[in-house]
C-alpha cells in the first residue's frame, strides 16, 4: 500500500489523467442507455395513463410474472417488431428486462426507429418484486 502512495505522488500527471477518464466513461456509459426511471415514477406514469411498459424478457420469462398492461417484445426481435408500437408514439415508453441490464439496448434500438420519449426501467422487473409492487400471471 505504501508503494501505491508512492506511485500516486510521483506520477500525480498520470493517475490524475486516469481518473478523469474513468469518470468520462462512466458519465458516457451512464447517458448512452438513456434516462432511468425508478419502479415508484413508473407507477405514476401507468396510472396516469401517460405510459406503456414495453417488457424486453422472452415469452418464458414475461409469463412468470409481468407488469400490468405490458407489451412483450422480446429484445432479439425489437427491432422487426417496433411498428406495433406506433400507436403508442405520443406516450412515454417504458422499457422494462430482468434486471435492467440490456434495456439500454433496447432504449437505443427504438430511438434509432423514431421513438423520443423512451426510458428504462432502473432496476428492471426484479427491481419491481424488491419494492413489492404487483406482477401479473398469466
Amino acid at each position: 500500500m505504501d508503494r501505491l502512495f508512492e506511485f500516486v505522488v510521483n506520477h500525480y500527471i498520470l493517475v490524475s489523467l486516469f481518473v478523469a477518464f474513468l469518470v468520462a466513461i462512466l458519465i458516457l456509459e451512464a447517458r448512452r442507455g438513456g434516462a432511468k426511471v425508478s419502479a415508484q415514477a413508473a407507477v405514476n406514469l401507468i396510472n396516469k395513463d401517460e405510459a406503456v411498459v414495453v417488457d424486453i424478457r422472452d415469452r418464458k420469462e414475461f409469463g412468470e410474472g409481468r407488469i400490468t398492461g405490458s407489451v412483450n417484445i422480446p429484445l432479439n426481435s425489437l427491432k422487426s417488431r417496433a411498428s406495433e408500437l406506433n400507436k403508442f408514439k405520443d406516450k412515454q415508453i417504458i422499457v422494462a428486462d430482468k434486471m435492467g441490464q440490456h434495456s439500454a439496448m433496447a432504449v437505443k434500438q427504438l430511438n434509432a426507429e423514431g421513438f423520443t420519449n423512451v426510458v428504462r426501467l432502473n432496476g428492471g422487473v426484479s427491481d419491481w418484486k424488491a419494492s413489492n409492487l404487483p406482477l401479473v400471471k398469466k
